[in-house]
């Protein structure tokens, strides 16, 4: 497995835009694969699966196996979303058109599924967030009828952080988050900051904000107030 993208070179397989997580749906049994991004894509080198060159803000394949056999060699497959801002016409963003401006989102990272078979994205933009204007997070995004490619913000991390590894309790009722490297990435770019983060003068103080601790990764416990699954 270290070597699988090696060994993909040499088959000849589609190079593909920096693929992050591939996770199945339990409910339909369909493969989504987070593309993050590719900014080394040439315009000339796009394809069907890879439609976008300059790829800043990445995209979502689904793919779907025949008659569910996900050990079978062809599958049929989709684009689910292409992310970015939709309101610019140049980025070529897809979405549900129901989609808010608080929604929609750029580099798909890590994904999940909970209990019921929704669907979860969280995002990694690295330091460059400010090209969307808006810190990494997690979605909820929809995949089938009227809800299919529309997105929801369920939760924002600190400035310069990263939002990883969502995961679900079988019951549904519990979330476990990860945050990474809060007040590290692209913080000089955010002009509200435009500074280095240091340890004395990080660009938040994340989990704690005491002016004597500096921002920690940290594992974070989600429950719905009075419980219940989340989403529910």
């Amino acid at each position: 497995m270290i070597d699988a993208r090696i060994a993909g070179d040499l088959l000849n397989a589609t190079p593909m835009d920096r693929p992050e997580d591939v996770e199945p749906s339990p409910v339909s049994g369909k493969v989504y694969a987070m593309l993050t991004n590719n900014t080394a894509r040439k315009a000339g080198g796009e394809n069907p699966a890879n439609p976008r060159a300059d790829n800043s803000f990445g995209h979502i394949v689904e793919m779907t196996a025949p008659d569910r056999d996900h050990a079978a060699s062809r599958f049929r497959w989709d684009l689910l979303v292409k992310c970015g801002d939709p309101a610019v016409a140049e980025v070529g963003a897809l979405w549900n058109p129901a989609t808010t401006a608080a929604g929609w989102f750029g580099s798909p990272d890590n994904c999940a599924f909970d209990a019921d078979g929704r669907f979860w994205v969280t995002t990694d933009q690295g330091s460059s967030w400010s090209k969307t204007g808006k810190a990494d997070g997690l979605y909820a995004v929809g995949t089938e009828g009227a809800e299919r490619g529309r997105s929801r913000l369920f939760f924002r991390a600190p400035v310069g952080a990263e939002v990883c590894g969502p995961t679900f309790t079988p019951d549904g009722e519990t979330l476990f988050l990860a945050v990474q490297h809060p007040g590290t990435d692209g913080v000089r770019q955010w002009k509200p900051f435009g500074r280095s983060s240091t340890f004395e003068d990080p660009a938040t103080r994340w989990p704690d904000f005491k002016p004597d601790m500096p921002p920690r990764p940290s594992l974070l416990v989600i429950r719905k107030t009075g419980g219940g699954k989340i989403a529910g």
